[in-house]
C-alpha cells in the first residue's frame, strides 16, 4: 500500500505538537499527528494541569484552617487523598478529551502509535494494526521529555516516586524526602506539606530554586521553613536503601554524611529528552545530552525537520513549546515569524507562595556588565493583599540605567503567577521604565504592587 502523503507530520501531541498541527492547518496545510500516548502529552495528561488541580485542593484545605482569620468557622476540616487525585484526574481527563475535538475541528488526522524518522520526509508508525509509512517535506517532532533517574535513586512507584506516582498517590506520604527543589519538587513538597506531611527537601545546588532570583529563593525558603519544611541545600542524596514500609536515604552535605529515614522519596532531578529509537542520529541530527541542537528557528539542520519543547533547547515550559509550534507552522507556511527568545519566557512555580519571573536576575544582569536600577515591593505595603490576607511576598524589578529598558522582573506571593504577564508584555512590546511608571494601575489590585516596585527602581515608590 502507498504511503500517505501530508504536508506537515507532527510527532508528538503535548502543547508544543498540537498547538503546532492546530496552527498549520489553520494555514490551509494538510496534517497528520501522532501520538503514542494521551493526547495533550505529559503537560495536559501528567503534569502542568493535574499538579495544579491538586495545588489547588491543598490551597482550600490551608485557607479551611484559616477561616476564623477571616470571621468564618469551619469544624472537622479534612482530606480524602483519593478524592483529590480523582478530582486532579478528571479535570486533565477533561482537557485531554477537548485536544481531540481541536484535532477535529481543524481536520487534523490522529494517529495513534510509535513514530520513527525512516528518511527524509518519511515517518513509519507502529501502532495496534501494524505498520504504517506515512510522508511529507515538513516533519515537526514534539516529543517531550520525562523525568532523569539517577543511579540508585531510580523509581519503584512504591517507596520511590516520580511525578507520575505523586499525581496517582495511592497514600499519604508521613515523612517525605524530595530530591530536586525545581519547580516540580517544589510545587510535590508544598502540597504534601499543606496537607501534613513532614518534608524534607535536599538541593545539590547552593539554594532552592536555583533559576530564581537569589533573593526570591531566600524568601521563599524563609517562607517554606516557616510551613514546617526542611531545606538542606549543597546537600546530595548518595543512597538510597529500601527496606518497605521505610527508605533509609545517605545525605552528603558540608563533607559528612548523615542518614534519615522516610517513607516516601519523590525523585524531582531534572529531565531527559525523549529522543532515542527516533532514527535521528541515522539522519545526522546533533544531540546535545539527549537534546536535539536547534537554530532560533527550531531547525535541525537537516531541511524540512524541525523539533520544539522540551526535546531541545530549554527553557523546558509548556509555553515555550507551543509558541515554538505556531512560529515552526508559520515558517513552514512561508512566513516571516519572529524567533522565540528563551530570555522573555516566564517561568511559574504553583508553590505556596507561588513564584514567578521573567528576564534577567540582579545576579545575571551584574555578569553581563550591566548598569542597572533594582527596585522592590513587598506585599505588606499593598491593601489588597492585605484584604486577602496575603501580607507575606515581594516583586522585584530590574533595570538596565542607561536605556531604561525592563531587564528582568521577579516574584514571590499570592497570584504572582498572573501577574507576570504584565511584565512579560512590557518585555515583548519594549517598554522603558518611563511607559510603566505612566501607566495607571487599578485600585485596589495585586497589581499596583508591579507598579510600586517600579517606581522604587527609581527611587519613587509612594507605599513604602
Amino acid at each position: 500500500m502507498a504511503a500517505k502523503s501530508y504536508d506537515v507530520i507532527v510527532i508528538g501531541a503535548g502543547p508544543g505538537g498540537y498547538v503546532a498541527a492546530i496552527r498549520a492547518a489553520q494555514l490551509g496545510k494538510s496534517v497528520v499527528i501522532v501520538e503514542r500516548e494521551n493526547l495533550g502529552g505529559i503537560c495536559l495528561n501528567w503534569g502542568c494541569i493535574p499538579t495544579k488541580a491538586m495545588l489547588r485542593s491543598a490551597e482550600v484545605f490551608h485557607l479551611m484552617h484559616r477561616a476564623k482569620e477571616f470571621g468564618l468557622s469551619a469544624e472537622k476540616i479534612g482530606y480524602d487523598l483519593d478524592a483529590v487525585v480523582k478530582r486532579s484526574r478528571k479535570v486533565a481527563g477533561q482537557l485531554s478529551g477537548g485536544i481531540g475535538h481541536l484535532m477535529k475541528k481543524n481536520k487534523i488526522t490522529v494517529m495513534m502509535g510509535n513514530a520513527r524518522l525512516a528518511g527524509k520526509g518519511k515517518v513509519t508508525v507502529e501502532g495496534e494494526k501494524g505498520s504504517e509509512e506515512i510522508t511529507a517535506p515538513n516533519i515537526i517532532l514534539a516529543t517531550g521529555a520525562r523525568a532523569r533517574e539517577l543511579p540508585g535513586l531510580e523509581a519503584d512507584g512504591d517507596l520511590v516516586w516520580t511525578y507520575r506516582h505523586a499525581l496517582q498517590a495511592k497514600r499519604m506520604p508521613k515523612r517525605l524526602l524530595v530530591i530536586g527543589s525545581g519547580a516540580i519538587g517544589i510545587e510535590f513538597a508544598s502540597f504534601f506539606n499543606t496537607l501534613g506531611a513532614d518534608v524534607t527537601v535536599v538541593e545539590v545546588q547552593d539554594r532552592i530554586l536555583p533559576v530564581e532570583d537569589a533573593e526570591i529563593s531566600a524568601f521563599a525558603k524563609k517562607a517554606f521553613e516557616k510551613q514546617g519544611m526542611k531545606i538542606l541545600e549543597k546537600a546530595m542524596v548518595k543512597k538510597l536503601d529500601r527496606a518497605s514500609p521505610k527508605v533509609t536515604a545517605h545525605i552528603e552535605r558540608g563533607g559528612k554524611t548523615e542518614t534519615l529515614e522516610f517513607d516516601t522519596v519523590i525523585s524531582a532531578v531534572g529531565i531527559v529528552a525523549n529522543t532515542e529509537g527516533l532514527g535521528l542520529e541515522e539522519l545526522g541530527v546533533k544531540l546535545d545530552r539527549s537534546f536535539v541542537v536547534t537554530d532560533a528557528y527550531c531547525r535541525t539542520g537537516v531541511e524540512g525537520l524541525y523539533v520544539i519543547g522540551d526535546a531541545t533547547n530549554g527553557p523546558w515550559l509548556a509555553h515555550k513549546a507551543s509558541h515554538e509550534g505556531v512560529m515552526v507552522a508559520e515558517l513552514i507556511a512561508g512566513g516571516h515569524p519572529h524567533a522565540v527568545d528563551p530570555a522573555s519566557i516566564a517561568g511559574c512555580t504553583y508553590c505556596h507562595p507561588q513564584v514567578a519571573s521573567v528576564g534577567l536576575t540582579e545576579a545575571k544582569a551584574k555578569e553581563a556588565g550591566l548598569a542597572i536600577k533594582v527596585g522592590r515591593f513587598p506585599f505588606i505595603g499593598n491593601g489588597k493583599a492585605i484584604a486577602l490576607g496575603e501580607p507575606e511576598g515581594m516583586i522585584k524589578t530590574i533595570f538596565d540605567a542607561k536605556t531604561g529598558e525592563l531587564l528582568g522582573a521577579h516574584m514571590v506571593g499570592a497570584e504572582v503567577t498572573e501577574l507576570i504577564q504584565g511584565y512579560v508584555i512590557g518585555r515583548q512590546l519594549e517598554t522603558t521604565e518611563e511607559d510603566l511608571m505612566n501607566t495607571v494601575f487599578p485600585h485596589p489590585t495585586l497589581s499596583e504592587m508591579m507598579h510600586e516596585s517600579v517606581l522604587d527602581s527609581y527611587g519613587r515608590a509612594i507605599h513604602f
